[in-house]
């Protein structure tokens, strides 16, 4: 009798199990046999009626039942899943024949880049990325570099003042070196730089803006000359503008500098043969620079006598123009899209 059931269970639910196509209709024939009232559950209800010799016999065909059914059920729903796996596909094909639609990218901030570069350079050197007010006090940014209040230097970097004539914003990234040498107290060598936003009273224009992003070095160290000034910019240069290019020293004037020089490289638009951007030079003037002043070494509590180191600054908007063609340095604080192509030129070069 009860073979009769199982063979009348398995052969109602093959019945069923045949042509579906509907998912739904799947899940509902599972709970009809596997639910907890259905046809295959309800035999395990029925094993109290068995002996006692045939209990386990009757479990294993109603396990043996399920198993059936399960193995129909998996087919079956592996089937169907293709099928509309396939028509969802085919109504939704996409035509590659059609013409692609160009999405505009962003691309990285190029001074945020040419900051990035110079500091990759110098950290190779063993210097440090340094970091320092913009709201700065007057005597950071003038008295300790040697440009005492009425010096006629001051005009040059006239700023912005915020509180009578001793706050201010910072007109040079050279306040920053003092507050280094200051943690120093006369005894520790340093290697750093320190790029950051500047402010002058400048007129905007294509060359000039009344805030810019300034790159400012400095080491101080034991018997440290000219010389190691001019193998750290011809490094610095090279890595940004490639091999050939030169660089070279010509007398020059700063307050917190003894000697001071312009430090000019190989003009990168005409590779040194002279042309309207160089003035027919061959060169261009992209940093100021000099052997660090006695003053200012003694009012940051360093002996002139046991410690000396250079100094150099110059504007990263300035190398940027040079590096990518920019003829305009308001380009960088106007969101022109034309920005963003000099890294497309980049990628197919």
């Amino acid at each position: 009798m009860e073979n009769k059931r199982f063979d009348e269970i398995r052969k109602t639910f093959e019945k069923d199990l045949v042509d579906i196509s509907d998912i739904n209709v799947l899940n509902d024939l599972k709970v009809k046999y596997l639910g907890k009232k259905g046809l295959i559950t309800e035999l395990n209800s029925e094993i109290k009626n068995i002996p006692n010799e045939d209990k386990k016999e009757f479990g294993m065909k109603v396990n043996e039942l399920r198993t059936i059914f399960n193995d129909y059920y998996d087919s079956m729903k592996e089937k169907i899943e293709k099928i509309e796996l396939n028509k969802r596909l085919e109504n939704e094909a996409i035509d590659i024949s059609l013409p692609s639609t160009k999405i505009n990218v962003g691309a990285p901030n190029i001074l945020e880049k040419v900051i990035e570069e110079v500091e990759e350079v110098f950290l190779s050197m063993g210097y440090d990325v340094v970091d320092g007010p913009e709201i700065e006090e007057d005597k950071y940014n003038f008295e300790m570099l040697n440009i005492p209040k009425g010096h006629p230097a001051r005009d040059a970097q006239d700023t912005f003042y915020i509180e009578g004539e001793e706050i201010l914003l910072r007109s040079q990234t050279s306040p920053v070196q003092v507050r280094t040498m200051l943690k120093g107290k006369g005894e520790v060598p340093i290697r750093m730089i320190c790029p950051g936003k500047t402010y002058r009273r400048d007129d905007d224009d294509a060359s000039h803006s009344h805030q810019f992003m300034q790159i400012e070095g400095l080491l101080v160290d034991k018997n440290i000359s000219l010389s190691d000034l001019k193998g750290t910019m011809d490094v610095l240069f090279k890595r940004l503008f490639g091999d050939k290019i030169e660089t070279r020293f010509r007398p020059s004037y700063y307050q917190f500098t003894e000697p001071s020089v312009e430090v000019d490289i190989t003009c990168v638009n005409c590779g040194g043969h002279g042309c309207n951007v160089c003035k027919h030079t061959g060169f261009v003037t992209v940093v100021g620079a000099g052997v660090v002043h006695p003053n200012v070494l003694r009012m940051s509590g360093y002996d002139p006598e046991v410690w000396s180191g250079f100094a150099f600054g110059f504007g990263a908007e300035r190398l940027a123009m040079m590096k990518y063609d920019i003829n305009d340095i308001r380009t960088f604080y106007n969101a022109d899209l034309r920005e963003t192509q000099v890294f497309d030129r980049e990628d197919e070069e």
